[in-house]
């Protein structure tokens, strides 16, 4: 893991507790079980929709794209305003719209995995 996304985790301190996973050659970041980023070359995306688009258009923050089939394909997660890592309040502000827009989006949240001593405790 970088150190780049490990740092995300003192970053979005006053939004709550998040995770980071590898995926796809980057990593997501999950906060109360819902995708609100994706980390791909150091580069933080935090989730968008219709909703807070207006937020992210303010700044001409650009939507995180990738190429399929020789044609650029948008994903509904646009580039994080540099001020995020400067200020902690921004950065739960942020993140909140983040998490607000993984709401709207209908994807049900990620099941917690169980801890194995749990799963061992029920198997005896």
């Amino acid at each position: 893991m970088s150190v780049f996304v490990q740092s995300l985790h003192e970053t979005f301190e006053r939004l709550g507790r998040i995770e980071t996973r590898r995926m796809f050659g980057g990593h997501g970041v999950w906060h109360e079980g819902r995708m609100i980023a994706l980390v791909a070359k150091d580069t933080l995306y935090l989730k968008s929709d219709a909703g807070s688009a207006a937020h992210f258009d303010a700044l001409n923050l650009p939507p995180f794209t990738y190429v399929r089939a020789g044609k650029e394909m948008p994903m509904s997660y646009r580039l994080a305003p540099a001020d995020l890592f400067e200020d902690r309040e921004e950065a739960a502000r942020w993140g909140r719209l983040a998490y607000e827009a993984a709401l709207r989006s209908g994807q049900p949240p990620k099941p917690k995995k169980a801890r194995k001593t749990a799963a061992k405790a029920v198997t005896r």
